[in-house]
């Protein structure tokens, strides 16, 4: 499976001339030098200027209907896929903006009119603060099995919502850094705790705000692992206890205190730094673009494994964003033999892949890694329990994902 993966994201109103570009919201019009089926257009919540992404069966390419010395947009790279049809091609464009929204009702019965008939799959949400979306577009497949695109009262789910957030404020939000400067300052952090032999020092502290089994396939180095299965109960830096070990924001000075934050595409560390600027922290910073943009620009310097994708394809190593930058290992593979942290769920040996599967227990459905030992035995289960479960799925092969239940169950019906 290939694909090509473009971070755009948005910081709000007063973010600088590339954050603009960066904080578009996609919708799909027809236009006249174009394949209808082929062609992303991006639209600029504040002037409603666009620009045309046109993907073929080699490359995504981009145009712009703006005047050509505007510097209200970044184009996408060029990308060239290769040689291979037997594989599925695709590009993913994952973007949020935070803009007030009038009418976000209307937003969405405007969009879906005009994706109705279009080949795009993906996630698209919009209220009143603005819009968080994941889309692709294939030749043959796609990273999403259809497209969901709706009013959500949340953008990112977090207990108690986030509605009352002052999220249009970029001012309360983390600082973001470019992804030079996060290097520079994760460079310099290490080194200190090198010399010191301790994973944390006291003047910053870098924060994974992802899950925990995202943590699991690839990280930066001296980030902890966070202890949440959702963002939804991500809660650090807001426990009443100051038990350091479950929050690394316990205890901590927060007036002296650097903050580091880190997500896949940044909303996440956008919306907590928020909560956490509330909470009176001072010292808060997000790299810019998340992970995956940082991968895009650096490399894989300074972190270690791959990162976790929420489509169908969960893992890419850090070769997927910058090809040049390391050697490609096919189908998102990276050997753990260079990652000892990646063990598996159920023995805690180490992995030979660092990617998830999904338990064959329907009801349970846990994301967990696991050695291809513990996969034989427990039929692609998480634990002995789910074994025995009434509803079991077939035990998956390399990179297949998980269908509807009832073809399944069809199946077995029609075996008896």
């Amino acid at each position: 499976m290939r694909g090509c993966s473009a971070v755009i994201t948005g910081a709000g109103a007063g973010a600088g001339a590339g954050a603009m570009a960066m904080a578009m919201a996609m919708c799909l019009c027809p236009v006249p030098s174009m394949s209808r089926s082929r062609s992303i257009v991006g639209v600029n919540l504040k002037n409603m200027t666009v620009r045309v992404f046109q993907l073929n069966q080699k490359q995504v390419c981009s145009a712009s209907l703006s005047p050509p010395n505007s510097k209200r947009f970044l184009l996408l790279n060029h990308h060239n896929y290769g040689e291979s049809d037997a594989e599925t091609e695709f590009v993913v464009v994952n973007f949020y903006r935070f803009v007030f929204i009038k009418d976000p009702a209307a937003e969405v019965a405007r969009h879906l009119s005009f994706l109705k008939d279009l080949d795009i799959h993906g996630r698209v949400y919009l209220n009143e603060q603005g819009i968080n979306a994941q889309i692709s577009q294939a030749i043959n497949g796609h990273a999403f099995p259809k497209l969901k695109l709706r009013y959500k009262p949340s953008l990112v789910q977090l207990e108690g919502g986030i509605s009352h957030l002052p999220l249009l404020d970029p001012s309360i939000r983390a600082t973001p850094l470019a992804p030079s400067e996060w290097r520079k300052r994760l460079e310099a952090v290490n080194e200190i705790n090198e010399a010191s032999n301790e994973n944390i020092i006291t003047e910053h502290i870098l924060l994974d705000v992802r899950n925990g089994y995202e943590w699991d396939i690839g990280h930066f180095q001296g980030a902890r692992r966070p202890y949440v299965d959702c963002f939804r109960s991500t809660s650090f830096g807001l426990s009443e206890t100051e038990d350091i070990a479950s929050d690394p924001l316990a205890n901590v000075d927060k007036e002296k205190t650097d903050i580091l934050m880190y997500c896949t595409g940044g909303i996440r560390c956008d919306v907590y730094s928020t909560i956490l600027r509330q909470q009176g922290f001072q010292n808060l910073y997000t790299l810019k673009g998340g992970v995956s943009h940082y991968l895009k620009n650096e490399g894989p310097a300074e972190w270690v494994g791959n990162l976790f994708v929420f489509d169908s394809r969960l893992s890419l190593p850090p070769s997927a964003y910058k090809p040049k930058s390391m050697v490609k290992v096919s189908k998102g593979e990276l050997v753990s033999k260079n990652n000892p942290f990646a063990r598996c769920y159920i023995c805690g040996s180490q992995v030979s892949e660092l990617r998830h599967r999904n338990c064959a227990n329907l009801d349970c459905n846990l994301l967990f890694l696991c050695c291809k030992d513990c996969v034989k035995d427990f039929r692609g289960c998480c634990c002995v329990n789910c074994i025995t479960a009434p509803r079991l799925r077939p035990v998956l092969s390399e990179h297949q994902r998980y269908k509807k239940w009832h073809i399944y169950r069809d199946l077995e019906c029609k075996a008896s």
